[in-house]
């Protein structure tokens, strides 16, 4: 197992989250005044004045647009990345205020609360330099590495962080420590520090590291590739990640239940959704009904691709099985580390997606899908910027695994089977078809839908004249320009 986690307790990512609500148009009133009151208290407990400066400063701070408070004062060049700054938000800054107040005693105040535990930390690390070993020296280096992070300074909490690296021997710090640095970089929404640090930790993992650190950077490396909308990516790490999840730090298990399970439906093909997603006893005990609960907590649950279709019921509406809301996962957990009681989630949206797309009624699919996108991708800061697409892609998901199992559609009946207009259905479909995503085309006149189902040799044939045709091209212009340089030599 190796020894325990270091550095695993800051940033606090679900600060970041609350920074998210914050400026989130889409959350409630009552959700953004919980967040600014959450904020506040970690501000003042924590001691963030640098993150506190970040935040709400009159005329550098990413919340406030307007400067009104205080008299504004002239920002530094380059103290802050508008670019990096914009993945923290869920709207721009110029596009209005958020309601975050400064007070320039309360950050003066926090101001010199870190002053004084900083000389706290150089005196310990002066005193183990006299008096102790390397040991005690990068302990207090490290602790001031934490310090900055905890503080919520950026630049200063990852130089801290490399410095104390580079003077680490022990490979399972060295991990900690990259580990600590990514979730600096996914607090902060520094997209391209977050994928170089990742590959840094999996050459160093790969190099010799533990099966716990392994599985950490498991769920790392997946919420990683969630961000960047690499769901087929994301979804094989995010669902081995749910069995052995220690990643407390990180987000929450009922999050990571969420984000592999959209991952999942939106990436597997069918017979790996039935056996990874429909099937899974860690998501049949969140999403099931009562009995799967039970016999996926029991170790029941069926695991094959064919298994348990018996037991599949049909969803008639948006909301289909009130047992599987508000459940608190807690305790599925694996890790034995100390973990806060997470906020029970309803997932009864989530439950009916899975479930509608499985068994194919697509009326309740795109009922589940509209609740899916307001309660969980409009609320979330990882899936907030690729709403707009999961929704798309989801719908053509739905059309495909329709479609396929037909040669001719009424248009009528298809559009009253996904419970849209005809017009909507034409389209949406329209969209699909002419960038080549469906095989089909639409006769209005006669209203059907005829599906054109692609020959593998035919396409291969196809393939090959327009390479060729392409190899000719250039074969030409080539005996154009050799022929222009022989006739210069004349």
């Amino acid at each position: 197992m190796g020894s325990d986690p270091q550095y695993a307790k800051y940033p606090d990512l679900s600060l970041a989250q609350d920074i998210f609500t914050l400026t989130n148009p889409s959350s409630a009133l009552s959700s953004r005044q919980s967040a600014l009151q959450k904020i506040q208290n970690s501000i003042s407990e924590h001691k963030m004045a640098p993150l506190y400066r970040y935040l709400a400063h009159p005329s550098d701070g990413i919340l406030n647009a307007s400067g009104e408070g205080t008299a504004r004062k002239p920002s530094i060049p380059g103290t802050r990345k508008p670019s990096v700054a914009a993945n923290m938000l869920a709207r721009r800054r110029n596009s209005g205020t958020f309601d975050f107040p400064w007070d320039e005693q309360l950050y003066e105040k926090l101001k010199t609360e870190n002053e004084e535990e900083l000389e706290t930390f150089q005196k310990e690390e002066d005193e183990a330099a006299e008096k102790a070993g390397d040991t005690e020296v990068q302990a207090a280096r490290g602790k001031r590495a934490e310090f900055w992070a905890r503080v919520g300074d950026k630049e200063k909490a990852l130089s801290s962080y490399e410095a104390v690296f580079e003077k680490t021997g022990i490979l399972g710090t060295k991990i900690d420590l990259v580990l600590a640095i990514i979730r600096i970089g996914i607090f902060f929404g520094d997209r391209l520090d977050v994928k170089k640090n990742v590959d840094r930790a999996k050459t160093l993992v790969e190099s010799g590291g533990d099966w716990d650190r392994r599985n950490r950077l498991k769920a790392y490396q997946g919420l990683h590739l969630l961000t960047t909308r690499s769901y087929n990516l994301a979804a094989p790490l995010l669902l081995d990640s749910l069995s052995t999840f220690t990643s407390y730090e990180l987000c929450s298990y009922s999050s990571l239940v969420v984000y592999s399970v959209l991952a999942g439906s939106i990436s597997l093909k069918r017979v790996d959704f039935k056996s990874k997603v429909v099937d899974a006893p860690e998501i049949r005990a969140i999403l099931g009904d009562g009995e799967e609960k039970l016999s996926a907590l029991s170790g029941a649950a069926a695991s094959g691709p064919g298994a348990g279709d018996e037991e599949m019921k049909d969803v008639t509406s948006a909301t289909p099985t009130p047992a599987s809301t508000a459940v608190n996962l807690t305790a599925l957990g694996s890790s034995t580390a100390p973990q806060e009681v997470e906020v029970p989630i309803d997932f009864t949206p989530l439950a009916g997606l899975v479930r509608s797309l499985y068994v194919g009624n697509y009326q309740s699919f795109f009922l589940s899908l509209a609740a899916v996108e307001e309660n969980f991708l409009s609320q979330d800061r990882y899936l907030y910027e690729h709403r707009g697409w999961f929704v798309r892609e989801m719908r053509l998901r739905g059309y495909q695994q329709l479609l396929q199992s037909y040669r001719v559609v009424g248009l009528g009946s298809m559009a009253n089977d996904f419970g849209v207009s005809v017009d909507f259905l034409d389209r949406d479909l329209a969209k699909f078809i002419a960038a080549d995503r469906i095989p089909c085309t639409i006769d209005r006149v006669n209203k059907i839908i005829e599906t054109n189902r692609p020959d593998d040799k035919n396409k291969q044939y196809a393939d090959v004249v327009k390479q060729g045709d392409g190899l000719i091209t250039k074969l030409q212009k080539y005996g154009q320009a050799v022929r222009l340089r022989g006739s210069e030599r004349g």
